[in-house]
Formats: C-alpha cells, sequence, structure tokens
C-alpha cells in the first residue's frame, strides 16, 4: 500500500501555522521580531523577523526558478512589522497557488537544473515544491524554540493537533 502526504496536505497545514504564529506574534508585538536568532547560524539571519521573511521569500522565488522568472530581491521587505511580513507571506502562497493550479502535469517530476547560493542543484518540481513547504514547516518550528527561549510561549503546532485531515486537540477542562 503506498501512502503519501500530499502537497494540499502540506499547504494546509503551513496555512493553519502561520495563522497561528501571525496571531502570537500580534499579540506579543513587533519587537518579537527583533529577538536574536542565536549564535553560530551562516550570517543570513539576525533575528526572529529575518527568518518569517525567509520563509515567506523562499516560497516566492522557488515558484519564480520554476517559472523561469527572474528573483525577486526580498531584502527590501522589513522585517521589523508583523503585518508587512505576513502581507508578504499571502502574496507568496498566492503566487504558489496560482503556479501549482497552472503548472503542466506533465511536468511535474521532469528533473530541472538550478543554481541556488554556490550550489548546483537538480530537483524536479514535485521535490521543489515539497522541498519549499518542509523548509517552512522546520524554520517555524525553530521560530518556536526562539520564542519560548524568550518567554513568548504559544499551543501546540504539531500536525497531529492541527485540523488537517481531521481531528484536532481541544483542552480537557
Amino acid at each position: 500500500m503506498s501512502v503519501s502526504l500530499r502537497i494540499n496536505e502540506l499547504m494546509e497545514y503551513t496555512d493553519w501555522e502561520r495563522a497561528k504564529w501571525q496571531n502570537r506574534l500580534r499579540s506579543a508585538g513587533d519587537s518579537a521580531l527583533g529577538l536574536a536568532a542565536g549564535p553560530n547560524g551562516d550570517g543570513r539571519f539576525e533575528c526572529v523577523g529575518d527568518l518569517v521573511r525567509h520563509i515567506f521569500s523562499a516560497e516566492k522565488r522557488y515558484v519564480e526558478r520554476l517559472s523561469n522568472q527572474p528573483l525577486t530581491d526580498t531584502s527590501a521587505i522589513p522585517a521589523g512589522k508583523i503585518e508587512t511580513l505576513f502581507d508578504f507571506g499571502r502574496k507568496s502562497r498566492k503566487c504558489l497557488e496560482e503556479f501549482l493550479s497552472t503548472f503542466p502535469e506533465q511536468d511535474w517530476d521532469n528533473p530541472k537544473k538550478f543554481i541556488i547560493l554556490n550550489y548546483k542543484a537538480t530537483a524536479t518540481p514535485r521535490k521543489i515544491v515539497t522541498h519549499v513547504l518542509m523548509h517552512e514547516v522546520r524554520h517555524w518550528a525553530q521560530i518556536g524554540t526562539l520564542l519560548r527561549l524568550n518567554r513568548i510561549i504559544d499551543d501546540f503546532h504539531d500536525f497531529l493537533a492541527s485540523p488537517v485531515m481531521g481531528g484536532g486537540f481541544v483542552k480537557q477542562e
């Protein structure tokens, strides 16, 4: 039996995550975006806001790569404004949704070659889209840890707690 998590389920989960984090960050205030991303990084991310922008930038830029479009310079998007970042996230998600609705089915598993940072990459569009969504999940977990270390705590963000595929968590009284 072959079982797979479909792209639309990962998109639904990341949409849920985005909404939860946007609400939590709103209640914490824009200053939460300025919290340090921690030592020993690769120099690309100084603060939580940089990581949030990176999540949405990666989504936007991978769609542009797959669509043979020029890459957007996202460095001008302020990393210190919650609403600005999440507006950008809505735009990047809309681009991904439009890409998925128009991309030819017969090309889904045809490898493409890219230059990403200092690397030559070969991957199918299916793998790239899956990467974009898993990349987002990974970074939200990282952001969750950074926020918890700074006493900004939220409830469960686990896939099991999400409404995706039914079910979820309800606190017992």
